[in-house]
């Protein structure tokens, strides 16, 4: 295929999915970047796809949006009970799955439909009446179409905008037959056509998989892995023209199916993956636009605009995300298609990435004096070390990880993320057996500080007895710090390491709060230089930072979307590296400042 042209049809009279693509690519609509690509994609296509065995129906398209407004009636608020009149995106949605066909069958050119849009754009509704037209109006026997989702209650959240459909139209209701009562209804039924349209979920539990004419996926993002999808895909080839039509809010995890089906998406939109059956819609915003300095940019991500979802709603979020920062990724996410890494993530992305230094690993690191940190976590998942040199006002550091090779497949499902590939590539240290020995690791611990004249190691106490019965087995002399008052002693320097927001004798140890701190001024001043791995910037886009009355901040394990061990040792070796009490080259000031740690 030929890169980079344009066929443009020029005609006042273009369908209406057609002319949103000229008015986009023209400049008439403003539309984020991979929106632009779309409709290039699709304007392109006019012109060229012939040559691939394309064809555009134009009356298939105009036949579409007339039967929205025909039969489909609209729910909720000021909506209630209006005729389905799709705003210019929908119709250029809907017009492309509809109107794209393959020359040689007839037969739909797309199978799998991916839109993203900001919240409240109508995609939903949009969703549940292509379900409605394909139970009833595509000429297929026995169609099951789905609203699919990993559990019941998520899938009916999409099915109820198929009901309310239902109850507002005379004609569908003349036509289809609903099983249950109210809210507990499960089932719209095409008897002429022995058709239906129900909720599933992965943990189905039918003797027979489902042979899907149409799987409504609804709020992908929320979907921890991808077995719903694998699951309709599976009946597909059952199927002469199935549909796989997945809709969703931007999310948070990078590591997930969404995040793989909006990276793909979008390569396919701009051409740099060729793929004639997959169809993508992706909001965005462009680089350098700040949706909380100028609503021009809004319309990217809400395509519906000015109508849904409203700029006073917009503006209302605006405010009390810009009082309130806690709401800040709330509202980048859910309103502004922006996929912000973790539901209030630690660190800016592009800041992280600034730090990252191709390259640069624990055994590069130079200086009189190393600070160490360890994460031990439980021995079946990963342990961390952190190590940081300084370098004047710089931070020079790198981490290293531990994980069991027994239990690394299993794992690597469960937490989806390629360890074993990572092993290969010596970003990841593959221990023999079910368990981490952490004998292994005080080995390291050993070589590194033999390296340098001080060594510093910063620890949660949590299994720390274990680890020091293994540093005394390969012969490593470690002592525990009690304070400014106790003289140096040989070996390496142990000092506890709180992980919560204080509390105990802050004489004698470091806290999280304080570390964290003084990570965050070193990654946003640009002092912190650390060595790229993919395991850390894994850790990082999944944690998530918790904040007290105070502004004092410490990670939130149980919001965080994935492992989070190797940050948390990088930071609290940052901590170590600039905590008062071990400024000095040897012994401690007796007028050390202890309120840095309160």
């Amino acid at each position: 295929m030929a890169k980079g042209r344009t066929t443009r049809k020029t005609t006042t009279l273009a369908d209406p999915a057609t002319q949103y693509a000229l008015d986009v690519a023209e400049g008439r609509i403003v539309a984020g970047p991979h929106v632009r690509d779309a409709c290039r994609r699709h304007l392109r296509d006019l012109g060229e796809g012939a040559e691939r065995g394309l064809v555009w129906d134009a009356d298939a398209v105009e036949k579409t949006i007339a039967w929205f407004a025909k039969y489909l009636r609209l729910n909720g608020g000021e909506a209630e009970g209006q005729l389905f009149v799709m705003q210019g995106w929908q119709a250029f949605v809907a017009g492309s799955i509809f109107g794209w066909k393959r020359a040689e069958t007839g037969h739909r050119r797309f199978n799998v439909a991916y839109i993203e849009t900001a919240k409240g754009s109508g995609k939903s509704p949009l969703s549940a009446g292509i379900g409605l037209k394909l139970l009833m109006a595509d000429g297929e026997a026995r169609a099951e179409v789905y609203a699919a989702a990993t559990a019941k209650e998520q899938a009916r959240i999409l099915f109820r905008d198929a009901l309310a459909m239902y109850d507002q139209s005379p004609a569908l209701q003349s036509r289809l037959t609903a099983s249950g009562t109210g809210d507990n209804r499960w089932n719209l039924a095409y008897l002429k056509t022995g058709s239906f349209f129900r909720i599933i979920s992965s943990d189905n539990r039918g003797k027979s998989g489902p042979r899907p004419h149409c799987a409504l996926i609804d709020e992908l993002h929320e979907h921890k892995d991808g077995s719903v999808i694998r699951m309709m895909e599976a009946g597909f080839k059952w199927r002469k023209q199935p549909l796989l039509f997945a809709i969703t809010n931007s999310g948070h995890d990078k590591q997930s199916v969404c995040w793989e089906y909006h990276e793909y998406g979008a390569k396919v939109a701009a051409d740099a993956v060729e793929n004639d059956a997959f169809f993508a819609y992706i909001c965005a915003l462009d680089e350098g636009d700040d949706p909380f300095e100028d609503e021009a940019c809004w319309i990217k991500a809400n395509p519906s605009l000015p109508a849904l979802p409203g700029f006073d709603y917009l503006r209302k979020e605006v405010t009390k995300a810009r009082g309130m920062p806690s709401a800040m990724a709330t509202c980048q996410r859910l309103n502004f298609c922006v996929w912000v890494e973790g539901a209030n993530p630690v660190i800016d992305r592009d800041l992280w990435e600034a730090c990252e230094v191709e390259g640069l690993s624990v055994d590069q690191l130079e200086g009189d004096e190393s600070f160490l940190s360890l994460d031990l976590s439980a021995k079946r998942d990963l342990t961390a070390m952190g190590a940081v040199v300084k370098d004047g006002e710089e931070l020079q550091a790198a981490v290293e990880f531990w994980t069991p090779a027994d239990t690394m497949t299993e794992r690597a499902q469960k937490d989806r993320v390629p360890y074993q590939a990572w092993a290969e590539a010596g970003h990841l240290n593959s221990i023999p057996g079910r368990t981490i020995d952490y004998t292994y690791v005080a080995q390291r611990v050993a070589e590194v500080a033999a390296r340098f004249e001080r060594v510093t190691l910063a620890f949660d106490p949590w299994r720390i007895e274990d680890f020091q019965r293994a540093l005394d087995e390969v012969g490593a002399d470690s002592w525990i710090w009690e304070g400014p008052e106790m003289p140096e002693g040989q070996g390496i320097r142990l000092v506890r390491h709180g992980q919560g927001f204080g509390g105990g004798d802050s004489n004698k140890s470091l806290w999280m709060p304080r570390s964290f701190s003084a990570w965050e001024d070193a990654v946003v001043n640009g002092r912190l230089r650390v060595g790229k791995s993919p395991v850390l910037r894994w850790n990082v886009s999944a944690a998530v930072a918790i904040e007290d009355p105070a502004g004092n901040k410490k990670f939130d394990k149980r919001k965080a979307t994935g492992r989070i061990d190797g940050l948390a040792a990088l930071v609290m070796a940052v901590g170590a590296a600039t905590a008062d009490a071990f400024a000095g080259r040897s012994g401690f000031t007796s007028d050390y400042d202890l309120s840095v740690w309160g």
